[in-house]
């Protein structure tokens, strides 16, 4: 490894279940969602899925709704030749938003990408980490404790001789 690059090694927990379901709002945000979808649920069923995870399903059931919204499209496009009228009428969204069908659908999909054992190593390695770090728990001693005349020990004797700016 070149020196500079990624010179630290931190330690990210996989989300809990209140930040799953703020990753599942966050990339939710600008998507349409069916009021009856329960992200609650959602982060409650993905236990040890990481936020990449969470993308999959997402991304995933964002996929199902367009799909399904333009295999409707096709289907009036051809009714409409059927029928010898203009498909090009607007007519509102069949799909206008992701329902619980696509989210479920998407969950059998669904897989962590960090197992058990993988996770177990990851937090011997945050512990070792935190370990390596050396004297994560000094402090300095009070002042009145260490000498009594509230120098807090820091009696130099310089003496005078040796001022390297005088």
């Amino acid at each position: 490894m070149r020196p500079g690059r990624l010179d630290q090694l931190i330690y990210v927990p996989l989300p809990d279940e209140e930040s799953r379901l703020q990753i599942l709002q966050a990339q939710l945000r600008r998507s349409p969602v069916a009021p009856d979808v329960d992200l609650n649920v959602i982060a409650k069923a993905t236990n040890g899925f990481s936020g990449a995870d969470l993308g999959f399903i997402v991304q995933r059931a964002s996929k199902m709704a367009i799909k399904e919204s333009i295999a409707f499209d096709i289907q009036r496009e051809r009714q409409a030749k059927e029928q010898g009228t203009d498909g090009d009428i607007d007519m509102e969204d069949p799909v206008p938003e992701i329902t619980r069908k696509h989210f479920e659908e998407a969950m059998a999909y669904a897989r962590r990408s960090v197992s058990e054992s993988d996770l177990r190593r990851y937090e011997l390695f945050a512990q070792n980490l935190q370990q390596a770090r050396g004297f994560g728990g000094f402090k300095f001693p009070d002042a009145m404790e260490t000498n009594g005349n509230g120098t807090g020990g820091n009696t130099f004797d310089d003496g005078g001789d040796d001022d390297l700016y005088a």
